[in-house]
């Protein structure tokens, strides 16, 4: 196992570009977000988030984090404005999160970080599937938002019950009707920036878009997510935590904002 990529010392960020040299590419993810520098771009246009046909499929531990997956055969939750030319459709969202509330977060801003960080992963329906979309510069638009810990987050009480039932790598469960509205803050003004996946193969194709406004969490809601394990059943037990990858040079790219 221990070749395989992870965030131990053995087999952590630091490592990965070993097996995906792109790791050390000019447009890879997360970045810290300097507010000073993010440029208010009066050309953004608004998010249009619809998620409203949305239709959950299942929940799975995959050893890294946990994905709750949706069926994205059809235009049933579609992202798009804000900075995207196309539409893009909703297929998972999991979560990186710390071992303590200090941390956890990918992104930063001006250097803080979050508890915790959501991404909602669309991908671009010109290119007909998901493995084609992420081989292409615009194929992607992941959803940033931050967590932060205080007052329990109604809307993700359901995920936060069915992890128990995911404990260890490899295990999944049915996980329908479920709304993933309920995991987004009031306010959508957001930072936008090309990126890339922040996990292995770490490709080149993710259009940024990180929300200002943080959501609330509780710590027991937090802590359940902490409960869970990297390894599979029956191996020696290696708590979920710190699943998240520090900030990466900007090289020159430029991060816009959607609000002064």
């Amino acid at each position: 196992m221990s070749h395989h990529w992870g965030y131990g010392p053995h087999n952590g960020p630091e490592h990965w570009h070993k097996d995906f040299p792109i790791a050390k590419g000019h447009r890879q993810s997360p970045v810290d977000i300097d507010t000073k520098a993010a440029a208010h771009d009066p050309a953004l246009k608004p998010l249009t988030v619809s998620y409203e046909q949305v239709a959950s499929r299942r929940i799975l531990n995959n050893g890294h984090s946990f994905n709750v997956e949706f069926d994205d055969s059809q235009n049933t939750a579609v992202l798009k404005g804000g900075p995207l030319a196309d539409t893009y459709r909703l297929v998972q969202f999991h979560f990186h999160w710390g071992s303590c509330d200090g941390q956890g977060s990918e992104h930063t801003v001006d250097q803080e970080k979050y508890a915790a960080e959501l991404h909602l992963v669309h991908w671009n329906t010109k290119y007909g599937d998901f493995g084609t979309a992420v081989k292409q510069p615009d194929g992607l638009a992941v959803l940033g938002v931050f967590l932060k810990v205080g007052d329990a987050k109604p809307g993700l009480q359901k995920v936060v019950d069915a992890l128990c039932s995911i404990k260890t790598k490899g295990k999944s469960a049915a996980f329908t009707g479920f709304d993933p509205c309920g995991l987004l803050p009031g306010c959508l003004d957001y930072w936008t920036y090309p990126g890339s996946l922040t996990t292995p193969p770490l490709l080149e194709c993710v259009t940024w878009i990180v929300l200002r406004e943080p959501i609330s969490v509780s710590s027991e809601q937090i802590n359940t997510f902490r409960q869970l394990s990297f390894n599979k059943e029956g191996e020696a037990e290696e708590l979920m935590v710190d699943n998240w990858r520090p900030t990466q040079p900007l090289h020159g790219r430029q991060v816009r904002a959607s609000f002064q």
